[in-house]
């Protein structure tokens, strides 16, 4: 915006009354100034362009004196799985690896890969220790003479291991394996031999595993037999000693008889067994043949089916009723005692006799099974009391036996199981494949792989901006000086009210007579800007001041009382800097009586005020110097000078002596309707602006802005020139003739 135009009457309420930029602590303005930027990197170009090219001349020698180095490249694939020639049982097989086990196997492998033990299997491979190629490639030109094998065979390894380069891509199982050196032919054949020994070595690997399992089930295989053969025979002589003589299947688990127990039936128990079933099928023959005789013994003998079943007395009945009817029709032709009649009863009478003799033997013939059973029975339960108490007998003895014979049946369990094991290793040992295979071997390197001098420069180019980047940046930050506009609102966080460009060879107090020059014009853009920098306006009561001297206060001061005078408003100019006054210099007064005499006694201002010779401006001069300036003006006769003189005019201004050092600034800022800040442009300071500031606002005073003075648009920059106007102000020769 250029400064002859008025600022916007919302950021000057903001900066008098403190809502974002006010008074009492103004935030800077947020976002990214590109202009800020840009003029930042114009004003430290020099050291920008010295420090990269510093660092790309560094990158250029670097790379010229670095020796050509040659990276031969192999991709081997990590399988998850491993397959094996001999199958498996389903029981044994492995499963399949869950992603979080899959990343760490293969996070495992690649620290396989970097281990200092494959390392020195490729320098055991290739005899690398005793091969100055190798270490001619490594620049290693010479070495200490005598040194021995084994520190030869380290600094081969340490070598090999340090240009070593694994890469393994996100998402996939196919590493990259490279190796760098000065010979091309050595980085191929170090980096195929470093692909085949990390397949030998993860095979040896799994060999030496199941190696260890075969000797080690061996070794439990002996123990294991030496325990069996001690129980069997401690199992025998307690046997023989005891005398028990036991039914044992093979040494097998066991009887089902005896509960489950280990160790098989004795001979007693297994007598006892059979006795007792014998007993007990005997009782039930006994049972069913007393039943036949008890229903025979109360029948008559021929109305039982037992006598009637049997094959004598049914031919018996059979020939007697065929006697009987042929008696019958004897009879029908001839009496009783006709001789044939009397033969056939003498036969039917024979019949009945051996019907019931027949009949008595069925009889006989059931009561003798009847008696046989019962003493069968009788015998059978004598025999199983008997070898009841052989058994109970033996339990005794036979508790120890079921205790060795327990320990004989685990070891032979433990034993046929370690053997079964073993023979499964000795059938798979040394025959598992690797689930490591090489995808691409090596090639001889084309064209070497370091030194790039574009990647050099590029980084060095890079590593430059950076550093550049930092040093502009921290310079910045630990400088709080005023050069451009910018900073008045980034640096000391208040609203920008002007700026006033410096004077070129000529006093700036005679640039003000001419009312068409550049400082002129500025002075009326910041009486513009002074109008509404209030909600009610132009401040009735204004202080300038400033962090330090020679900053422009005074000039500024002089120059904003003319404006306003010029627009017909009466002004009352005060210098209120009762150390080192210079108003009364400026305008050519004597300085016998002003403000010191007033502040000592109860005079009106019009008697130390005088007329400027410019119509509306009055000035007051300082007045003599007091020996304590500070007391004076903390009076309440400072605020009754003030009170009046606003009464009588229509704009009062504040010379005051600088803030940093002083207490007069501060302790005046609370008396007046508005401070303005005079910040001179590309003056050093190192925190005195940000000190003054903190002075001043803890007495909570407005703050109407900053006014920058002395500044150097030609100096900032051409963009600045353009931006504020700078040509603008140039009047031609005939503009300032009219």
């Amino acid at each position: 915006m250029p400064f002859d135009e008025a600022p916007d009457r919302q950021s000057i309420f903001d900066a008098a009354h403190g809502d974002d930029y006010g008074a009492y602590g103004m935030q800077p303005k947020s976002g990214f100034d590109f202009r800020y930027l840009l003029a930042t990197i114009r004003a430290n170009l020099l050291m920008i362009v010295a420090i990269i090219a510093v660092f790309v001349a560094i990158g250029v020698i670097k790379t010229m004196l670095q020796t050509p180095r040659y990276t031969a490249m192999t991709t081997i694939q990590i399988s998850g799985a491993t397959a094996r020639v001999l199958g498996r049982d389903q029981d044994e097989m492995t499963p399949a690896d869950g992603e979080y086990d899959a990343e760490r196997s293969l996070k495992t492998q690649m620290e396989v890969l970097k281990s200092r033990v494959l390392a020195q299997r490729v320098v055991q491979k290739l005899k690398l220790a005793g091969n100055p190629q190798f270490f001619k490639s490594q620049e290693v030109d010479s070495l200490a003479p005598g040194t021995s094998p084994k520190v030869l065979a380290d600094i081969a390894t340490s070598l090999v291991a340090g240009n070593l380069g694994v890469n393994l891509p996100v998402d996939s199982r196919v590493v990259t394996l490279t190796w760098t050196s000065t010979d091309p032919q050595m980085s191929q054949l170090i980096a195929n031999t470093y692909a085949s020994e990390f397949i030998q070595a993860d095979l040896q690997r799994k060999f030496d595993s199941s190696a260890y399992a075969r000797n080690f089930i061996a070794e439990q295989l002996t123990e294991t037999k030496q325990r069996l053969e001690d129980s069997e025979r401690a199992l025998n002589a307690y046997s023989r000693q005891a005398g028990l003589i036991r039914t044992r299947d093979a040494l097998g688990s066991g009887s089902e008889k005896e509960g489950g127990k280990s160790g098989g039936a004795s001979v007693t128990t297994s007598s006892l067994l059979q006795v007792n079933e014998a007993a007990n099928d005997a009782t039930a023959r006994r049972i069913v043949a007393e039943g036949e005789w008890r229903a025979v013994a109360s029948t008559p003998p021929l109305s039982t089916k037992q006598v009637l079943a049997n094959a004598t007395v049914n031919e018996l009945l059979a020939q007697k009723a065929s006697m009987q009817a042929e008696l019958e029709q004897e009879r029908s032709r001839h009496l009783d005692d006709y001789p044939t009649v009397k033969a056939k009863i003498d036969q039917i009478a024979a019949l009945n006799k051996q019907i019931q003799l027949a009949a008595d033997n069925v009889r006989k013939g059931i009561q003798a099974e009847y008696l046989a059973a019962l003493n069968t029975e009788s015998k059978l339960a004598s025999q199983v009391n008997q070898l009841k108490g052989a058994t109970l007998s033996e339990q005794d003895q036979t508790v120890q036996y079921a205790l060795l014979a327990r320990e004989a049946d685990t070891n032979r369990e433990v034993y046929d199981g370690l053997l079964q094991r073993y023979k499964q290793l000795n059938a798979s040992a040394g025959i598992s494949l690797s689930n490591i295979a090489i995808v691409d071997t090596a090639e001889v390197p084309g064209g070497p792989s370091s030194p790039n001098l574009v990647k050099n420069l590029l980084i060095s180019l890079i590593l430059g901006m950076g550093l550049a980047a930092a040093t502009v940046f921290f310079k910045d930050q630990f400088d709080d000086s005023i050069r451009v506009p910018e900073d008045v609102e980034n640096k000391l966080a208040l609203s920008l009210l002007g700026v006033v460009p410096r004077s070129e060879g000529e006093d700036p107090s005679e640039a003000l007579l001419d009312p068409k020059s550049p400082i002129s014009e500025a002075y009326n853009s910041l009486r513009g800007s002074l109008l509404y920098s209030t909600t009610e306006g132009l401040p009735h009561i204004m202080l300038v001041t400033s962090a330090q001297a020679s900053e422009g206060k005074t000039t500024s001061a002089i120059a904003i009382a003319n404006s306003f005078a010029r627009m017909g408003k009466s002004v009352l100019l005060i210098d209120a800097d009762l150390r080192r006054p210079s108003l009364h210099k400026r305008v050519g007064f004597a300085n016998e009586r002003g403000l010191s005499s007033l502040l000592t006694s109860h005079e009106a201002i019009s008697t130390v005020s005088m007329p400027s010779g410019q119509e509306f401006l009055t000035f007051m001069p300082s007045g003599p110097i007091p020996p304590s300036p500070t007391e004076l003006i903390s009076t309440p006769r400072m605020e009754a000078i003030l009170q009046e003189a606003a009464a009588a005019y229509d704009v009062v201004i504040i010379d005051s002596p600088p803030i940093l050092g002083l207490a007069d600034a501060p302790m005046l800022s609370a008396l007046v309707d508005g401070v303005v800040f005079i910040v001179e442009a590309d003056r050093s300071r190192r925190g005195s602006l940000k000190t003054a500031l903190r002075r001043l606002r803890a007495m909570r005073p407005v703050l109407l802005g900053a006014v920058l003075t002395k500044f150097d648009p030609l100096k900032a920059g051409n963009r600045y020139s353009e931006y504020y106007g700078y040509d603008y102000y140039q009047y031609s020769s005939e503009a300032k003739a009219g």
